[in-house]
């Protein structure tokens, strides 16, 4: 489709969001509902496909240069994606790139990513059961469809996803009627929680606790993703989940995901976080994460504490940390490690 461009009035914010209304049409096919969410790098919108008559996400990027850039890499990613799955069932637990288009708005031009439109995240689905965790059988059944996933990304695509964590994991239900409960959930307008009956959930919702069982997930977001042999950027994941070697600024690969899952399982399992570092008023929120993982998993091996040139960031020559001292073992969350300032 030809774009006419615009004049863009000095006072909106060129390079930023787009300002899309409920009821905007994009690309004269994928009609607005509500949105479900806003990031650093794009908004994320419930859409009618008018063409195919169904429900349909679509991501409006920013429009600034290098998001565009950012964008072609994670068509890129997602198309082999697309490709792999027709050889292997297993791609059926990633989230499905449908359309990709380019579009002018107040702000500049937008590259949009359609994708299939499933339920809120995992993360909506814990807040349910923050005190004591996900009922275990529900924990293996969706770590399960998380590992072939990633199996899939890694050994099919060569895709490292770099960015596990709760808010990366989307329900959603085979039987078309959980199906559309969950979307339903989306379009009521709080999405930060879903609240089941039973125990322990908000009576007034409509998804029953025998439901769970029946939800399924899928991986989602490969706005981070790179391939195993080119990796994008020294610094990915988010803080809770990320990997050691990323905190060493080491070369990472593949297991970098399984690190981040394994923190995932612990907090499906749990309701608190495997680690939650803290800055303090002497040492790093990455000076904590090391002395947590430290804590918990005992002393890293000087070969690896070593085998960057810039490992003095956080140790002594005799392998001790640098601004956190006294390290005990205790259970995870807990902060068990003295401080000392800085030498």
């Amino acid at each position: 489709m030809d774009l006419e461009v615009q004049e863009v009035p000095a006072a909106q914010c060129t390079g930023g969001h787009h300002p899309a209304q409920e009821g905007e049409v994009f690309n004269m096919r994928y009609q607005a509902l509500c949105k479900l969410g806003c990031g650093a790098f794009a908004t994320v919108w419930l859409c009618q496909d008018m063409r195919r008559k169904k429900h349909v996400a679509v991501k409006v990027l920013k429009s600034r240069e290098g998001f565009a850039e950012a964008a072609q890499d994670e068509v890129a990613l997602l198309r082999c994606v697309s490709s792999m799955k027709k050889k292997d069932r297993a791609g059926e637990n990633i989230v499905c790139l449908l359309d990709d288009f380019r579009m002018i708005g107040e702000n500049g031009f937008h590259v949009c990513l359609v994708f299939e439109a499933l339920g809120p995240s995992l993360r909506c689905l814990m807040g349910n059961y923050a005190a004591q965790g996900l009922p275990l059988p529900f924990v293996k059944k969706s770590l399960q469809q998380v590992l072939e996933g990633l199996q899939f990304l890694h050994k099919r695509c060569r895709i490292i996803h770099a960015d596990i964590k709760p808010e990366n994991v989307l329900l959603y239900g085979r039987d078309k009627n959980l199906q559309r409960l969950l979307l339903d959930m989306l379009d009521y307008g709080q999405r930060t929680d879903l609240r089941l009956k039973g125990p322990g959930g908000d009576l007034g919702s409509r998804l029953e606790e025998s439901d769970l069982m029946s939800i399924e997930v899928k991986i989602a977001d490969l706005g981070s993703a790179c391939w195993t042999y080119k990796p994008f950027s020294k610094e990915i994941q988010t803080q809770p989940y990320r990997a050691l070697e990323v905190l060493l600024g080491l070369d990472y690969g593949t297991p970098a995901d399984i690190w981040s899952t394994g923190c995932l399982a612990f907090e499906m399992a749990t309701g608190e976080r495997l680690f939650d570092p803290q800055a303090g008023k002497y040492f790093s929120r990455d000076d904590d994460h090391v002395a947590r993982i430290i804590e918990l998993l005992g002393r890293i091996p000087p070969q690896i504490a070593f085998s960057w040139k810039k490992s003095t960031k956080f140790f002594s020559r005799p392998g001790a940390l640098l601004r956190i001292s006294r390290l005990a073992v205790r259970g995870p969350g807990e902060r068990a490690g003295q401080v000392s300032p800085c030498p």
